[in-house]
């Protein structure tokens, strides 16, 4: 479910494109994504972070500033 606070298994394995743990892990740090192990093994990614770490919703908090010449400039 994509509005969950973490990566699913089938994310991970989509996103580092490996099955083992240890392999998901060597990949995620090579992409510079944080992650912690969780005591029965499987690791917890923040969604958030992946999000951030890979542009997501920037254009919707990018906010275009209208420009506006500063004519008094001009008589410097």
């Amino acid at each position: 479910m994509m509005d969950q606070m973490f990566l699913d298994d089938d994310e991970l394995k989509s996103m580092t494109k490996r099955v083992q743990r240890p392999a998901q892990a060597k990949m995620l740090r090579s992409m510079g994504i944080a992650f912690k192990h969780r005591a029965d093994g499987t690791l917890a990614v923040l969604r958030a972070h992946v999000e951030k770490e890979f542009g997501a919703g920037k254009d919707r908090q990018l906010k275009t500033k209208e420009f506006v010449p500063n004519w008094g400039g001009l008589n410097a």
